[in-house]
This record gives structure tokens, sequence and C-alpha cells, in this order.
């Protein structure tokens, strides 16, 4: 799998790797299945995503699946207090005006927020031999990251077979034997 030869196979193996590699492995796990769920036949997966509403970047489609996972978190209300005093200039106390601007600048800022913590995640990922990474767009051979480049995404094989395997083998149940000394 990858960089990190010592990953065993299966979910199990994913689950060591991520615990060895990452210091939030639950979460990197949620960001490999969502790649896995956006990715093709193949393990690719980017720099797009298909949905209602148009292409997104994988980035931040990622980001808004985990969106949910922090509505009730008591961080968001520290940081709404902390925008609220940052725009102290431009708000009129008029909520009708207030409202939408503060609103918008908190939906900028966990943006940017949720797109670090996937960056991050899909480090250590990589850094566990789970998943490879590289960059398509405007400019693909840059030295640098930005020049209108997105990620793209590649789960190793072992990855994609472990992810995508809807169940193990059913081990058919044997009848116990006469003279068995283990019987069920």
């Amino acid at each position: 799998m990858g960089q990190n030869a010592s990953v065993q196979p299966g979910l199990g193996g994913i689950y060591a790797a991520l615990g060895a590699c990452s210091m939030r492995p639950r979460y990197a796990f949620l960001v490999l299945e969502l790649i896995a769920e956006a990715a093709g036949a193949d393990g690719v997966a980017g720099p797009f995503v298909r949905t209602p509403a148009g292409a997104v970047t994988l980035r931040d489609w990622i980001n808004s699946q985990l969106m949910p996972l922090c509505q009730r978190n008591i961080r968001r209300a520290a940081l709404r207090t902390r925008l609220v005093e940052a725009l102290g200039p431009q708000l009129t106390g008029d909520p009708r005006h207030d409202e939408p601007l503060i609103a918008d600048e908190f939906e900028k800022h966990l943006a940017t927020i949720g797109r670090a913590n996937v960056s991050r995640a899909v480090s250590d990922l990589v850094k566990a031999g789970l998943v490879r990474r590289h960059y398509a767009g405007y400019c693909t051979d840059h030295i640098n990251r930005g020049g209108r480049r997105h990620a793209v995404y590649v789960l190793e094989a072992a990855t994609l077979a472990a992810l995508r395997r809807t169940h193990l083998a059913p081990v058919a149940p044997t009848a116990p034997r006469q003279g068995d000394l283990f019987a069920a």
C-alpha cells in the first residue's frame, strides 16, 4: 500500500496505519471513505466532483460532506463571537443588515478551516501509504501548488479494494461430527 510497507491488508490494516500516522485517525478515515466515494473505478478522485449544483473541487466537496459533523461544536459559537468583534466597525446594529454580513464571513471562515483540516487529513493518508496526491489544472508542472491547480487523490490499489469490499465471504457453518471434542 504505497510508502508504508508495514500496512496490513483490509480495513484493520487501514485502521492500524492511521492510528500510527495521524493525530485524528477517525477524521482521516472519514476523509478516506469520502475519497473512495468520489473515486472512479481506477481509484482516482478529482480534481472535480459533479454535484446537482455543478462541478465542485474535490477538497471543497469533502469539506461540505463533513460540515454536519461540526454543527453543534462549542468552538463555532466562540468563532462567531470573535468574528462579530472583528466586524465591529462594519456592523450597524440593524440585524437585517448585520446578520447576512456575519453569516457570509462565518461561512468563509468555516470553509477555510475545513479545507485546511481536509488537507491535513490527506497528508496523514499519504504518510500512511494509503493515498497518493498530485495536482491538476492550469499549470500542472509548476513548482508551487497554486496556479489554479486542484488536488487529485489516488487510492492505492489495496486501499481501494478494502474500502470497496462489501463484506467478507461468509464461512459455511459445519455441523459437529460425533466424537469432536470442541463441538458447539
